[in-house]
C-alpha cells in the first residue's frame, strides 16, 4: 500500500467586514416608488450595507481576510494562495486579488480573481481547493468581495432594493484524509443560454464602459430553485448523505422566496438555514462567506457539524459545497 499523502483542505478561520453606511428600506422609497412593506414582503430584506466612496473591492476584502487571518490564528505570510471571488473589480485589470495581496503585504505564493458573480464564492472554494488537494498550496485564503452598489440602477426599482456591498473570507489549511475538519466535495455547474436573464449591460469589450445589472426576476426565480436543489442533490449523493445529515444550511442570500423555496423543495428544516439576508441584502459573491462568518460567531456551526453552500449567480451559474466543520 502507498504511504503517498492524500491531501485535504479545511477551513480554519472565517472573516467579514460590512461598510458602515446602512441604508434602510424607507430611505430608499424616498427616492423610488417603493415601500419598507413592499420590499419586506417581496424579499425579506431591510437594509443593506453601501460603500463609501473612498472603500474599493480590494479594501473590503483586505478588511475581510484580516478578520479571516486573526480568526485562524495564523500570520498573514503563511498564505500562499488568494482567490478572490468578484463581478465588481477595483479596475478591468490587474487582478483585484492582487490588491488585496499588496494590502496584505503577502509576497509568496499568487493571487488571482473568479468571475461567477453570485455563485462566485463556490466556484473560488473549489479552486482553493483543488490547489491544496494538489499540494500545490499549504494556506489558502478564498475571499468573496462585492461593491454592487457603484453596477446599480438607483432609479430601477427592481433590482436597487436587493443588493448591498461587503465582503466575506475563509481561510483553508492543507491536511490529509483522515483529518475530521475537511472540504468533502464541490460541484459546479453553468449554462450560457440564459445569460441574458442576469447581467450587466456593459464591459469594456461591448459598450466601452462598466453598464448597469439588469434581471428578468420571474426567470431568475424559477431556475435558481430548479438548480440550487439538483445541485444540493448531487453534493448529497456523492456523499451517501440525506437531507436529514445537514447540521447547517448556508446558501447565497439572494432574497427570502428563493431561500425558502428551496427549503420547501429540500426538506430541510428552517431552522438549521443562516439566513443574513435581512441584514446584508444580496451581497452576491459575498455572502455565503459573510454568513458563514456570522454563524461561526454566533457560536451556530461548531467542529464536527456538517455544513452545506449553495448558490446561483449570472450565466447562470451554481452549485454546492458539503463540508465537515
Amino acid at each position: 500500500m502507498s504511504d503517498e499523502k492524500i491531501f485535504r483542505s479545511k477551513i480554519i478561520g472565517v472573516g467579514g467586514y460590512l461598510p458602515d453606511k446602512i441604508i434602510t428600506n424607507d430611505e430608499l422609497s424616498k427616492t423610488v416608488e417603493t415601500s419598507d412593506e413592499w420590499i419586506k414582503e417581496r424579499t425579506g430584506i431591510l437594509e443593506r450595507r453601501i460603500a463609501n466612496e473612498s472603500e474599493t473591492t480590494s479594501s473590503l476584502g483586505i478588511q475581510a481576510a484580516k478578520n479571516a487571518i486573526k480568526n485562524a490564528e495564523i500570520s498573514s505570510q503563511d498564505i500562499d494562495l488568494i482567490v478572490l471571488a468578484t463581478a465588481t473589480p477595483d479596475n478591468t485589470f490587474p487582478a483585484t486579488a492582487t490588491s488585496i495581496q499588496s494590502g496584505l503585504g503577502i509576497k509568496k505564493g499568487y493571487a488571482y480573481d473568479v468571475q461567477a458573480v453570485c455563485s462566485g464564492f463556490i466556484y473560488a472554494l473549489e479552486l482553493a481547493d483543488n490547489s491544496i488537494r494538489l499540494g500545490k498550496s499549504n494556506y489558502a485564503l478564498v475571499i468573496g468581495s462585492e461593491t454592487f452598489s457603484r453596477i446599480l440602477d438607483w432609479n430601477d426599482r427592481s433590482t436597487c432594493v436587493l443588493f448591498g456591498d461587503g465582503s466575506g473570507a475563509v481561510v483553508l489549511k492543507s491536511t490529509d484524509n483522515k483529518s475530521s475538519s475537511q472540504i468533502l466535495s464541490n460541484h459546479l455547474y453553468s449554462d450560457g443560454d440564459y445569460k441574458d436573464m442576469l447581467y450587466v449591460d456593459g464591459g469594456p469589450s461591448t459598450s466601452n464602459n462598466v453598464g448597469f445589472l439588469r434581471m428578468d426576476g420571474g426567470g431568475v426565480f424559477k431556475h435558481a430553485v430548479k438548480n440550487i436543489s439538483s445541485s444540493i442533490i448531487e453534493a448529497l449523493n456523492a456523499n451517501k448523505m440525506s437531507i436529514e445529515d445537514i447540521d447547517w444550511f448556508v446558501p447565497h442570500q439572494a432574497n427570502s422566496r428563493i431561500l425558502e423555496a428551496v427549503a420547501r423543495k429540500i426538506g430541510i428544516e428552517k431552522d438549521k438555514i443562516i439566513i443574513t439576508v435581512d441584514k446584508h441584502a444580496n451581497t452576491s459573491a459575498a455572502s455565503i462567506p459573510l454568513a458563514l462568518n456570522e454563524a461561526v460567531h454566533n457560536n451556530n456551526i461548531n467542529k464536527g457539524d456538517i455544513v452545506l453552500l449553495a448558490a446561483m449567480g449570472g450565466g447562470f451559474t451554481w452549485g454546492s459545497s458539503l463540508i465537515r466543520w
